[in-house]
């Protein structure tokens, strides 16, 4: 394409920063901006144009799918040029590349290998083989990501928050790392900046080859990134390397692993004489959903470089806020949603099932879609992670489940028998099952009861495994004695995997796989709410969740056109024509914990999420949802207060949400009464509103003193929240449980 057309395509900020040249430059480019058409441009215009040497162009980005995307985009424009000459690499690759040119300088071998996640653990189960494999895959993530924060075995790592010597295994790891004369991925950015900080001769060629640095993605770069960009750029020493960087701080959101937004927010000040290019015209989204987006981002107030979105695409309709009364309701909702748009409506063309996206916080949240897209027989694929019943804590309890209700289960009883990890072994675990196997009159195959055949065996097993079989044995006894009618399956489930300690040990290790693996045998728990706490109700269980499987093997053949199941922080660089962004309540996106900096990482992971919608966004709130094994009342999300004024509001608005005008949901063919709660949802009673203000101080027989921290409303009834001084705090139905609470006048 000749230079005149493929500039002439470009908007007059794109073309400004293309053509940008001598001051360092940041262009801050929105959601859906088309920078990636401006950084490869940007590369063809400097070879084309300006003259520049392909040789002396660097660009960095963060994945080989973005690498590999800019270097075919590049070649495209200048076909005839050595654009091929030009090292477009990872940060990680960009390491490894200055490694191999220097590897005796760093202490490597000259064909040194990378040690992947598995190597590493291998490795530090030779260092310290008292771990098992789980602990050595946790110490394994702990190092890699002290890497990540550009932490040394010497430092402090107490912000790692390991439950081991971390600073003994991280050293001892290292040692044995630099004799193998190998690395793993984090040092391949560690080693790459000790080089060039360490060896003036290294200083020198990377300086002389590298004139043009332009890298993708910058509010994702951590520590040693950022020092790494430093160092080629050579800023410190004066060097009059160009740089141009490209991102959006308002799509910063993995601090977890170790990002930090300041560095976007700081290029300014660390690169002088920078200039910044906002690109604000978006290319995907409608006006209505691009509206929805600015008015959430513009809350944070950290430092934001501001920009607003323009859409490019027109005004198109209004993104949909529905409030539903439970997350039943919910995943109901949206198949509903989907179905109706495959049908052809007033000449418009028939949407498809891969038109659609599910966008939750947390991967715990795909369960209840799961089922129902199943049930209804929609396709679907889950991203970024395995589907609910495929997890591994989830087959966990899930075996231990089944072998209480079948001590003959043997796939049950060799999943469980050792995890957590009791001293049996497989050669004993083989003993057990042979003299439980026996064959009847006709040569068939007989089981015999598993845990009987354990404690008659105890007397023949090693001390340690003796000790795990006792204890193994007093958890399926104790259990077959929790059945209560009264109470819900819920209360059984939560007991197996707390008295199994199958929550403590896949809560060990890294913080955030540790976390999301909780959270979902809490999922499973909440499943079983609707069930008895009998055996009866365990069967049922079992058989419900079984017929889902049964579902899901029969739905195999998951073609191209499927609904996509994915958490909103794997959404980033992606987009839909159809959104949906469920859980919009407190304490489950924002979650509970998240305040100041990190609640604004929250407000602009729902930016991000936002953003992706090309045509249609759809934000969901409930009234109860399922949590801890109970149902609970629930408060919108404050980032859905914030931007109401953005959509259209169905279902039955909290009380005290907004005084704007409930619309209809006729425009879906169906009543928003349809979405109402099944129990009461009459006006609040003022009387009740007037007596239970915020800040009123209570008592209450059961925890003492306490004042009223929140009132609202849910699926028509009045709600207050009490924090009691001792620490707890509850919610009441002042309607039904007035007299459990007496109004006070006296302070804490």
């Amino acid at each position: 394409m000749p230079e005149t057309n493929y500039l002439d395509i470009l908007n007059e900020e794109q073309r400004a920063a293309v053509v940008h040249e001598g001051s360092p430059l940041l262009i801050l480019a929105g959601a859906g901006s088309g920078k990636t058409r401006v950084i490869t441009t940007k590369i063809a215009y400097l070879i084309s144009q300006k003259n520049v040497d392909p040789w002396n162009i660097l660009a960095v980005t963060f994945t080989k799918k973005a690498a590999n995307e800019m270097s075919e985009r590049t070649k495209a424009l200048e076909p005839q040029k050595e654009t091929d000459k030009v090292l477009i690499r990872t940060f990680h690759s960009l390491g490894a590349w200055l490694l191999r040119r220097y590897p005796e300088h760093a202490g490597l071998s000259t064909s040194f290998t990378v040690y992947d996640d598995a190597d590493m653990t291998t490795l530090i189960k030779n260092i310290e083989p008292s771990l098992n494999q789980k602990e050595c895959r946790t110490v394994a993530r702990q190092i890699a990501l002290a890497k990540d924060y550009d932490l040394k075995p010497e430092d402090d790592l107490s912000i790692i928050g390991s439950e081991f010597d971390l600073n003994d295994l991280y050293l001892k790891y290292q040692q044995r790392l630099l004799a193998t004369g190998n690395a793993d991925f984090g040092d391949l950015i560690l080693l790459a900046n000790r080089l060039i900080e360490t060896y003036p001769e290294i200083e020198n060629y990377v300086h002389n080859r590298f004139k043009y640095i332009m890298v993708d993605e910058y509010q994702d770069t951590n520590k040693p990134q950022y020092k790494l960009l430093q160092n080629l750029s050579g800023i410190k020493k004066g060097n009059d390397c160009y740089i141009c960087v490209v991102g959006d701080d308002d799509q910063s959101i993995y601090k977890f692993r170790g990002a930090e937004v300041d560095y976007i927010l700081s290029f300014p000040e660390v690169f002088p004489k920078a200039q910044i290019i906002k690109l604000e015209r978006n290319y995907r989204s409608t006006n209505g959903i691009l509206n929805a987006a600015n008015i959430v981002v513009k809350k944070n107030h950290h430092g934001s470089l501001e920009k607003t979105l323009i859409a490019d695409r027109g005004e198109g309709g209004k993104p949909v806020l529905a409030f539903l009364p439970d997350q039943n309701t919910e995943s109901k909702f949206t198949a509903d949603l989907i179905l109706q748009s495959l049908k052809p409506k007033d000449g418009q063309p028939k949407a498809k099932y891969s038109d659609w996206a599910i966008l939750y916080r947390t991967n715990a949240q795909s369960l209840e879609f799961e089922k129902e897209f199943l049930h209804r027989k929609i396709p679907y694929v889950v991203v970024g992670s395995l589907k609910f019943y495929e997890r591994e804590e989830i087959k966990d309890a899930l075996a231990y489940i089944s072998f209480c209700a079948n001590h003959k289960d043997e796939v049950a009883f060799r999943r469980i028998i050792n995890k957590p990890s009791r001293g049996i072994g497989e050669k004993t675990q083989d003993k057990i099952m042979e003299s439980a196997i026996s064959l009847n009159e006709e040569g068939g195959v007989v089981y015999s009861d598993l845990l009987e055949n354990i404690r008659n065996q105890k007397g023949g097993l090693s001390k340690k495994a003796s000790e795990g079989a006792e204890n193994f044995i007093k958890l399926f006894d104790t259990l077959a004695g929790c059945f209560d009618e009264n109470k819900a399956l819920s209360d059984f489930v939560e007991r197996i995997i707390h008295d199994s300690a199958l929550d403590e040990y896949h809560k060990a290790g890294d913080e955030i796989e540790g976390t999301t693996r909780v959270q979902n045998l809490q999922e499973l728990v909440n499943t079983a709410v609707p069930y008895k706490c009998t055996m009866e109700g365990l069967l049922q269980f079992l058989d419900a969740i079984n017929l889902d499987r049964t579902l899901d093997a029969e739905n195999q053949a998951v073609g191209d056109d499927a609904v996509t199941l994915i958490t909103l922080h794997n959404t980033k660089g992606l987009e839909y024509n159809r959104v949906i962004i469920t859980g919009l309540e407190e304490g489950v996106f924002p979650r509970m914990d998240k305040t100041g900096a990190e609640l604004e990482e929250e407000r602009r992971l729902f930016y991000v999420g936002i953003t992706r919608a090309r045509d249609e966004l759809y934000v969901t709130s409930t009234a109860k949802r399922c949590l801890y094994g109970r149902w609970d009342f629930m408060r919108p999300s404050p980032f859905i207060k914030e931007a109401a004024e953005a959509f259209t509001v169905i279902g039955q608005a909290p009380f005290g949400f907004s005084t704007r005008k409930i619309s209809p949901y006729g425009q879906f063919g169906r009543d928003a009464s349809a979405f109402s709660s099944s129990s009461s949802a009459s006006t609040e009673d003022e009387s009740l509103v007037k007596k239970w203000k915020k800040g009123t101080h209570v008592y209450h027989d059961d925890y003492g003193e306490g004042s009223v921290v929140a009132v609202y409303s849910n699926s028509g009834e009045f709600v207050i929240e009490v924090q009691f001084s001792t620490g707890t705090k509850k919610k009441f139905l002042p309607k039904y449980q007035a007299k459990s609470l007496e109004i006070i006048k006296s302070d804490f």
